[in-house]
């Protein structure tokens, strides 16, 4: 992902800390799932929506992804980049990695949260615009 990108992605993804938690939200102003943290962060669309909290086959959440114009990287997550965690079973859960720690929509804390340090869940995957 081009710098620039990456620096606006955190900038608007810091933006929304504190901003809360709703399943299926997609704006702050509304509030934010851990995906419409992400589509808002990146300033896309396509992000699956009206999904249950869990039961969303692995495949079918990858390609999800890339059909909202995110590449699944192998390399080290850099600073803006999105990772996919594993939440649970068959439980995906999304962040934005600041490179220090993962900015995400807690559901637990009902809000946006700058979680510092490694991410509690297992990773995934790392995605980001090509």
């Amino acid at each position: 992902m081009p710098p620039d990108v990456r620096v606006r992605c955190l900038e608007r993804a810091r933006s929304c800390v504190g901003v809360p938690f709703r399943l299926h939200g997609r704006t702050p102003d509304y509030g934010l799932d851990c995906a419409g943290l992400v589509a808002f962060s990146l300033g896309i669309e396509g992000i699956p929506t009206g999904y249950a909290m869990r039961g969303m086959r692995d495949s079918d959440f990858a390609a999800k992804m890339r059909a909202a114009g995110l590449a699944r990287t192998s390399q080290r997550p850099e600073p803006g980049d999105i990772l996919v965690l594993s939440a649970g079973p068959a439980q995906h859960h999304l962040g934005i990695w600041t490179g220090a720690g993962l900015i995400h929509a807690d559901a637990r804390l009902r809000r946006v949260v700058d979680l510092p340090g490694p991410p509690p869940w297992p990773l995934q995957s790392v995605w980001h615009l090509p």
